[in-house]
């Protein structure tokens, strides 16, 4: 491993704050706390702030030299609502809040690399620190978007990092093209015709119609899409009926559509509307169909791939740069790379075997209550992060 000396100097500093970080976990676009802390220290490593973008993010500006080139580095800063089980010293004191991503841990690996990009700043142009809120379900990256930092921050390309269970410490993970999917909802509501129990026929049954249609768009995705298309639908929630022996006027089904093209998605929501309202045609019975487009799918850019793939492999060596396998979870990194060229990555986070004596009993992943960020990624991660933004701006 190729780490920059003074950056793993700090590394005890640095992982002090990850684990007060992790202490106090905020909801996103409620991070008033972490993002004091943030605008504290860049201040007083003599980096400019400028504060309010998306409610609660923070952008942190170092600038050397003439250029008027930049480039954006980001992090993500909000917890999850869950109960964490582990009960080591630096566990959630906020009941319900969990730092169980590891947002704790990429805010952590920001400031260190901000720390060190501010006293050397060996490169010519400028850096642009995006700490951003509401990652996890609030599309805090639109919202930053949205109050102007594209147009307030010129940056020509921008890049994210996100730690990855399973995957070795000392490795990293990236692929050109689709690297994580679209995350969109949906909600049903069957409309029937209430009878006693008993007397079924006089009535419109919507239970079995739901059930139906929920089974029906199991064949969207192995009839209607190519065979090497990826996508799920998964109806998560469903919900009819007040009494055994009463058939009720409604079934309401909801739950999350994941893929990983955009073609891909406009035709299982077309389906699925279609489905929906033909077996309830069927039936006699009617329907209400909403379909929400939440954060479309994160595309790395080619070139800024192969970047970050050679950079990545000076710091951990070309062997420990893996290439990722596609990922059906979501990430709202992909509303920068819609803007701007850029590349998202995964760092790797081991088995779990890092964590406190005191840590839950289950496994170390994420969105699971017994997740601990690994500290020592810290150093790596940072590493990471300085000399990406130092090649970047060292490109003709």
């Amino acid at each position: 491993m190729n780490l920059i000396d003074a950056i793993v100097a700090d590394s005890a500093a640095m992982s002090a704050i990850r684990r007060d970080l992790h202490a106090h976990p905020e909801l996103g676009y409620e991070e008033t706390r972490t993002a004091d802390l943030v605008a504290s220290q860049l201040t007083q490593w003599g980096i400019p702030v400028h504060r309010g973008l998306g409610k609660t993010g923070v952008v942190g500006i170092v600038q050397n030299g003439s250029s008027a080139r930049a480039l954006g580095l980001r992090a993500d800063m909000d917890a999850l609502p869950m109960t964490e089980f582990n009960r080591f010293a630096h566990a959630s004191r906020h009941p319900g809040k969990m730092h169980g991503c590891g947002h704790d841990g990429h805010t952590t690996m920001l400031l260190a690399a901000a720390r060190q990009l501010a006293r050397q700043r060996d490169f010519d142009g400028t850096v642009v620190l995006i700490f951003q809120p509401a990652e996890e379900g609030g599309a805090g990256a639109q919202a930053m978007i949205d109050d102007g930092l594209l147009e307030r921050f010129a940056m020509e390309a921008v890049f994210g990092m996100h730690n990855w269970p399973g995957y070795k410490v000392g490795t990293f993970g990236v692929t050109a093209g689709p690297m994580m999917a679209s995350a969109s909802t949906f909600g049903l509501k069957v409309r029937g015709k209430g009878a006693h129990a008993a007397l079924a026929y006089m009535g419109v049954d919507p239970v079995p119609v739901a059930c139906q249609i929920v089974l029906a768009w199991q064949t969207i995705v192995t009839r209607n899409l190519r065979a090497l298309e990826a996508a799920v639908i998964s109806p998560t929630m469903i919900h009819a009926g007040e009494a055994s022996n009463v058939i009720p006027e409604s079934a309401e089904v909801k739950g999350t559509v994941r893929t990983l093209s955009g073609d891909a998605l406009a035709l299982i929501e077309r389906r699925m509307r279609e489905v929906a309202e033909g077996v309830c045609a069927a039936h006699g019975a009617g329907c209400e169909f909403e379909f929400t487009r939440g954060y479309p799918v994160t595309v790395n850019h080619e070139a800024e791939t192969g970047f970050v793939r050679r950079v990545l492999g000076d710091v951990a060596g070309s062997g420990n740069v893996l290439d990722f396998e596609p990922t059906m979870g979501s990430e709202d990194f992909a509303f920068f790379l819609q803007q701007r060229p850029g590349c998202y990555f995964v760092i790797g986070n081991g088995d779990g075997a890092h964590r406190a004596p005191g840590h839950g009993a289950g496994p170390c992943t994420l969105h699971n209550p017994n997740y601990d960020f690994n500290d020592a990624l810290i150093a790596l991660g940072a590493t990471a992060w300085v000399r990406i933004a130092e090649a970047w701006l060292a490109r003709r």
